[in-house]
């Protein structure tokens, strides 16, 4: 983004790539369906980024998820809104559109270099390591785009973080975002419920309270309800060692409702046929009962609709870094100028997940990578007083 920004002005751009192939991370995130931002108002839009809101509101209000999606049209690719508010090119995929993307950069004179892996960065010289040989490259202006520490096998290594460290640039400890936690689970449901899903139920934890859907898994919990909620019960972990989430298995009964109908005579029926029938719980909620309650709860009707209201589930751990969809942590703004320049290496900038921010599913991240490019790439034009 950052080089189409400069390519509408008189300058050579080489794009330095360590993989054999261009937009790999991209792609991923297109895998089950391109993601490319959100359609909700502005306000509701920048407060999905929690304490960096500021700082990020000031690339979106230059490159808004409106003017990403015009972006989308310019290369030849129709959006839609989808139920959920989240935005996609029609067709859905990801490579049709860095096709494209990468034709038109390609015809406005940039030039691509893949398998260039960056293993030094002195001022504005920059070594990389090619199949053959180790290239020294020297610019006017470097922009690093090096990702986060998630999706190892994509490019993103975080090996970046040792490399800035030394030219005395702050750099937040990467952490997992949008990430799965780690429950304990019993030996029998953890085998019984493994990748089932629990549909329909609101999660709350502290300020957090929404609706959705995760999945169980062996180690605990992963999904897109999960994903939300996961910078705060992260932090929490970090802080108490464990997070305690609260999961209303019953959000369109009240807990008044649920008394009234679990009140009724069980008769020769068994506890979980008796459940079933009355409130129409089965599966994995109902695993998840009794993952919590003892079988006496399951006798006072007021009880068991109080922990079907407000079940609690203690998470133990985040999921490895590597697992994670995106990383929190990077590169710190005080390191930066308002251009995104390393206050410390004059004429380098940076851009993207490597920063410190973190953002939900939902098209948050891919908008406000998108828009650090462009800041990134302005900054430039500022930098080199281009005309």
């Amino acid at each position: 983004m950052a080089a189409e920004v400069l390519s509408k002005h008189p300058v050579q751009i080489d794009v330095y790539e360590a993989k054999p192939s261009l937009g790999r991370k991209f792609l991923m995130a297109g895998k089950s369906g391109l993601n490319i931002t959100h359609s909700e108002n502005f306000e509701q839009f920048v407060t999905r980024y929690g304490n960096r809101k500021e700082e990020i509101q000031k690339w979106l209000l230059n490159f808004t998820p409106n003017d990403l999606r015009n972006w989308v049209h310019e290369l030849g690719f129709e959006t839609f809104v989808g139920t959920s508010g989240r935005v996609f090119p029609k067709g859905m995929k990801a490579s049709p559109l860095l096709r494209a993307w990468i034709n038109r950069l390609s015809e406005a004179g940039v030039r691509f270099h893949v398998r260039h892996k960056l293993v030094s960065l002195n001022g504005l010289s920059c070594r990389f390591e090619t199949e053959k040989e180790i290239q020294e490259v020297k610019s006017h202006a470097v922009i690093l785009a090096l990702g986060g520490g998630s999706w190892k096998s994509l490019g993103s290594t975080g090996e970046w973080v040792e490399m800035l460290k030394p030219l005395g640039v702050k750099v937040e400890a990467l952490k997992p975002a949008n990430c799965g936690f780690d429950a304990q689970w019993s030996n029998h449901f953890r085998e019984k419920y493994h990748g089932h899903p629990i549909k329909s139920v609101t999660l709350s934890f502290e300020s957090f309270h929404q609706q959705g859907e995760f999945i169980i898994t062996k180690e605990g919990v992963e999904g897109g309800l999960i994903y939300s909620a996961s910078a705060m019960m992260r932090d929490e972990i970090e802080k108490n060692g464990k997070a305690t989430m609260y999961l209303d298995l019953a959000p369109d009964l009240t807990k008044e409702k649920l008394i009234e109908k679990l009140s009724k005579p069980r008769g020769s029926r068994s506890l979980s046929s008796y459940v079933e029938k009355t409130i129409g719980m089965k599966g994995a909620k109902m695993g998840l009962l009794y993952e919590v309650l003892s079988k006496d709860d399951f006798t006072n009707a007021e009880k068991l609709a109080s922990f079907i209201k407000r079940l609690p589930i203690e998470l133990i751990a985040a999921r490895p870094i590597d697992e994670a969809i995106s990383t929190a942590g990077g590169v710190s703004f005080e390191s930066l100028d308002k251009n995104l320049m390393l206050k410390n290496v004059s004429g380098v900038f940076c851009a993207g997940e490597m920063l410190d921010w973190e953002a939900p599913t939902g098209g948050y991240l891919l908008s406000a990578c998108f828009a650090s490019g462009v800041a990134a790439g302005n900054g430039v034009v500022n930098f080199l007083e281009i005309k």
